[in-house]
C-alpha cells in the first residue's frame, strides 16, 4: 500500500496537475500552430517559392520512383530509400513559427507582470493612519 499513497501523494501535487494540464493545452495548441501554418503561411511561401507545397519535394536514392509521384507514391515503390527533404523543410518551418509564438506569447506575459511590478501596491490601513498622521503633523508645524 505504500506505493499507491505514494503515487496517490504525486498525482494530487501541483506539479502533476500542472504538468498535465500544460501537455494538453499544448497538444491544442500544437494543432492551432499547425493549422496557421499549413492553411495560412504555407501558401503564401509556395506561392512566392512557385512550389504549391514542400512535403512533395523529394529525390529517390535508388532511381526505382519516377518522377512526378507524390511522396507517399514514391515510398510505396521505393520503400525507405526516398531522401524527403521537403518533409523536412515543413517541419522545420513549423518549428520556428512555433517558437517564435511562444517566444511571444512569453514576451507579452512578461510585459505584464513587469507593469504589475511596476504599479505600486496601495498602502495597508495602518500605513494610510501613520501617513494621514504624518500630514497632519506637518500641517500643525506650518
Amino acid at each position: 500500500m505504500g506505493f499507491v499513497k505514494e503515487f496517490k501523494e504525486f498525482a494530487i501535487k501541483g506539479n502533476a496537475i500542472d504538468l498535465a494540464v500544460g501537455v494538453i493545452i499544448g497538444g491544442a495548441f500544437g494543432k492551432i500552430v499547425d493549422s496557421i501554418i499549413s492553411d495560412l503561411i504555407m501558401p503564401v511561401i509556395s506561392k512566392i517559392i512557385g512550389k504549391p507545397d514542400f512535403t512533395s519535394l523529394w529525390v529517390d536514392l535508388n532511381g526505382k520512383a519516377a518522377d512526378g509521384l507524390s511522396l507517399e507514391d514514391a515510398r510505396k515503390v521505393a520503400g525507405s530509400d526516398i531522401f524527403a527533404y521537403g518533409n523536412f523543410i515543413t517541419i522545420a518551418i513549423n518549428f520556428l513559427l512555433l517558437a517564435l509564438v511562444i517566444f511571444l506569447l512569453v514576451k507579452s506575459i512578461n510585459r505584464l507582470k513587469k507593469k504589475q511590478a511596476d504599479a505600486p501596491a496601495a498602502p495597508s490601513s495602518t500605513d494610510a493612519l501613520l501617513i494621514e498622521i504624518r500630514d497632519e503633523l506637518k500641517a500643525k508645524k506650518s
